[in-house]
């Protein structure tokens, strides 16, 4: 008898993906999220417990997950982020575009956009969403350049863990930040303590349809490496 069944915690069926193939085809899943399938907790559980080995400065473990499954908190969850959605972005600051290596006038980013606004249309029917928080002793740590890297690294590698792990058992997820223009309002509407809990993305949970991800377009790597100076 396994622990699982000792235990008669519910194991679920996972993919089978190598490292490689989770890594390299966990897609940002907009149209392909199953609205009719719920999500058990327990295979969530699974995968949080997989998010919490992530990295984590001192081991001081200052990620919380908040989950949302109740019907009607999840629409007024997708309501907030469809708000943010159509505000502006944050300026940049430059005088030119922001730098991208997207080709916004390509047939990619219009599926791209495409499948956004399929999101926007279904938010409130994904059977969970999930927005990943970080503790702080307040949001003045959030002021320099050293605080932001030392506080996003603190959540982000567990948050992407969790997504990875959700790869895995064929669940899709799909990384958003819009609902960020309203994250008082939405600290207001879970009950999240605005000035020492920041929330960092909001990402809905759901079965795919079908799991046949491949390899997203990327540039080639050469134009990301520098070697020994930039």
């Amino acid at each position: 008898m396994t622990d699982a069944e000792s235990t008669g915690r519910h194991t679920p069926n996972t993919l089978g993906l190598s490292a490689d193939e989770v890594l390299s085809t966990t897609r940002a899943v907009r149209k392909r999220l199953d609205l009719e399938r719920p999500v058990p907790r327990d295979v969530i559980e699974d995968c949080l417990r997989i998010a919490l080995q992530a990295p984590s400065g001192r081991n001081r473990q200052r990620w919380d997950f908040v989950f949302v499954e109740d019907q009607e908190t999840r629409a007024a969850v997708a309501r907030l982020w469809r708000l943010g959605l159509m505000a502006p972005p944050p300026a940049s600051g430059g005088t030119g575009p922001a730098f991208s290596r997207m080709n916004f006038g390509s047939a990619q980013w219009s599926r791209i956009a495409g499948s956004l606004q399929h999101l926007a249309d279904h938010l409130h029917e994904v059977p969970v969403l999930l927005i990943p928080c970080l503790r702080v002793e307040s949001r003045a740590e959030l002021d320099s350049v050293r605080g932001q890297a030392g506080a996003w690294g603190s959540v982000i590698p567990a948050f992407w863990s969790f997504m990875l792990a959700a790869r895995e058992r064929g669940i899709g997820t799909a990384w958003t930040t819009s609902h960020l223009s309203y994250e008082r309002e939405m600290a207001e509407l879970l009950g999240i303590p605005y000035d020492t809990v920041v929330q960092v993305a909001l990402t809905p949970v759901a079965y795919t349809l079908g799991t046949d991800f491949k390899p997203g377009p990327r540039a080639e790597a050469d134009a990301f490496a520098h070697w020994n100076r930039w």
